[in-house]
């Protein structure tokens, strides 16, 4: 095994320096840490082992990792800082070449002979890194697996941007503490966060459109029906609604592809290389899509299905040239890591907080001072109060849901359910016929605030929010939305003055004035206050209930607007 002397903290990150002093006073067996996706965690870990394999602490490195693609990129990564890990280690290897550090292996291959894993383990002082331990759930597979494997490990490095699961199995490894409230949570040994890593600039700010319109379906009876995505539906309604946005073959995807083009073509003005990705539920979506960029852009996308043996060889081509588009199925989210990847269309009718997390952290890492990321998603109230709560910081908990309920009969898991393809008979699955759904620009959400009015894909006032430039930091991004919000509502208020055609009174235009209310009032108080605009909002969320502004219903914003009349007296 080659030799390895421990590095200079020179090329750390201010955050990175402070974990490592702080590990390597206490030296524990087991350490959590939590990073956000995009902040250096695998560095982080990388430094952590060059220190324990300088001063004999351990003889091996053991890298576990989710996907293939992943074994890849930590090899790759530990050979720019001096270490030697083996990709290619399989379950039949009794032993790997001395030349190497280390292994890294899948958590399915740990959970195919985990016995193997553990006697590797046993015959030498061994680090074992986890790389998004929120995988490894004690009664789930993997996590009984690594338990077995890993649980005679001299040290033990968990790594995670997202410390929580949909389930109540516990993570193995990671400590959990009561709270007042009688439940366990989970207790990193250090945490740095969205919101920390883009005060220092370390992450993008991310810009998200969220886009509705008019979605029409028939059902198994011949009857006709109409649903607008960001208006208040029941579970049913938003999952067709959703779905046949969704569709390749109706006009929606196709307006919000050639819109967020438009939003990468303007990047790339400023950023050569900046790419865009769409994450698609399932593989034939994920080829029709491809089909649509085509058409749209003249040029074919790199596309990458998780069963496809080729697929890393896919992304890593794809993250160090230059062509435009990628377009991926939502299990490959996770292993996905390419820096340039800017604009984002988020494709899929997932919404848990995890795999939301997982996917935005795709676009969030940094290369550049005053980088932006922009994801287009449809307006569906899960994801915008996903959307709107990008910067909140999870644990994972024990006896409580991650999802609450919105209300008005809205239950994610029910909208999974309307969804899934029954083999019995049903009303909502046999006959389900998508006649087609438009595309509007909604709103723009960031730093949990909700900006702009409706407007038609293809206008000249979506192609203003659209054009914003690709470089500014997040006090330019927020100020000038706002500045684009006032000059479309003044548009509007002098075409009406003209003798324009009035806004129609919709509870969607009721919404969007309310919204716009409540924005002008919150910018009012940020100034007199000083504090930012997103903690104006999470106060009034805290003083008045309900969900963020995105999903907030007329009597919660008016609640809001009043709230903030008081704050301000």
């Amino acid at each position: 095994m080659r030799a390895i002397e421990a590095p200079s903290t020179q090329n750390l990150r201010g955050w990175q320096r402070r974990a490592l002093v702080k590990y390597l006073a206490a030296r524990p067996r087991d350490y959590l840490l939590v990073a956000t996706p995009g902040a250096g965690k695998t560095t982080f870990a990388l430094r952590i082992a060059a220190e324990l394999l300088a001063d004999d602490t351990v003889e091996r490195i053991t890298v576990v990792v989710p996907t293939e693609h992943l074994k890849t990129q930590w090899a790759a990564a530990a050979a720019r800082v001096g270490l030697s890990l083996d990709p290619k280690f399989s379950n039949s290897s009794a032993q790997n070449s001395d030349e190497y550090h280390g292994v890294v292996v899948t958590y399915a291959q740990v959970a195919s002979h985990p016995t193997r894993h553990r006697v590797r383990t046993e015959n030498r002082k061994t680090l074992v890194i986890f790389d998004e331990i929120h995988h490894g759930g004690d009664a789930k597979t993997w996590g009984e697996a690594i338990r077995e494997a890993f649980d005679d490990a001299t040290r033990r490095l968990a790594l995670t941007g997202t410390p929580f699961r949909s389930d109540d199995s516990p993570i193995p490894f990671v400590d959990y503490e009561l709270g007042p409230d009688g439940l366990k949570r989970s207790r990193a040994d250090h945490v740095y966060g969205y919101s920390d890593a883009l005060a220092d600039n370390v992450v993008r700010p991310v810009v998200f459109l969220a886009y509705s319109g008019e979605a029409r379906w028939r059902d198994s009876a011949g009857e006709e029906h109409a649903a607008r995505l960001g208006e208040p539906l029941n579970a049913e309604q938003t999952a067709r609604a959703w779905k046949t946005a969704l569709n390749p073959a109706g006009e929606w995807m196709p307006a919000v592809i050639a819109a967020a083009d438009k939003r990468l073509q303007q990047k790339r003005q400023h950023v050569p290389d900046a790419g865009g990705m769409i994450i698609a539920s399932d593989q034939t979506a994920a080829r029709a899509y491809a089909k649509l960029l085509t058409t749209i852009t003249g040029e074919a996308p790199t596309v990458v299905l998780s069963d496809d043996p080729g697929s890393s060889d896919r992304i890593s081509q794809f993250s160090e040239g230059t062509s435009r588009w990628l377009v991926a199925v939502r299990m490959v989210s996770e292993g996905v890591d390419v820096p340039r990847l800017t604009v984002g269309v988020y494709a899929t009718s997932a919404s848990t907080p995890l795999f939301f997390a997982q996917a935005i952290g795709r676009f969030v890492r940094s290369r550049r001072p005053g980088e932006t990321a922009s994801v287009f998603l449809p307006s569906v109230p899960n994801l915008l109060q996903l959307a709107s709560e990008l910067e909140a910081q999870r644990n994972h908990v024990l006896g409580k849901p991650h999802r609450e309920s919105l209300g008005d009969e809205w239950d994610d898991d029910l909208v999974e359910d309307a969804n899934k393809t029954k083999d019995e008979s049903s009303d909502l699955d046999n006959g389900y016929e998508m006649l087609g759904a438009d595309a509007e620009l909604d709103q723009v959400i960031f730093d949990g605030a909700s900006w702009g009015t409706a407007t038609p894909a293809g206008s000249d006032e979506e192609a203003d929010y659209l054009g914003i430039p690709g470089l500014l930091d997040s006090t330019q991004v927020r100020d000038l939305l706002r500045r684009k919000q006032e000059e479309q509502m003044d548009r509007r208020t002098k075409a009406s003055a003209d003798g324009g055609p009035p806004a129609p009174a919709t509870t969607h235009g009721q919404l969007r004035e309310l919204r716009r209310e409540l924005n002008a009032l919150v910018t009012i108080a940020h100034h007199r206050t000083g504090k930012p605009h997103g903690w104006i909002h999470n106060e009034l969320r805290r003083i008045c209930g309900g969900p963020v502004v995105a999903a907030a219903n007329s009597e919660q914003l008016a609640a809001r607007i009043e709230a903030v009349r008081v704050l301000q007296g």
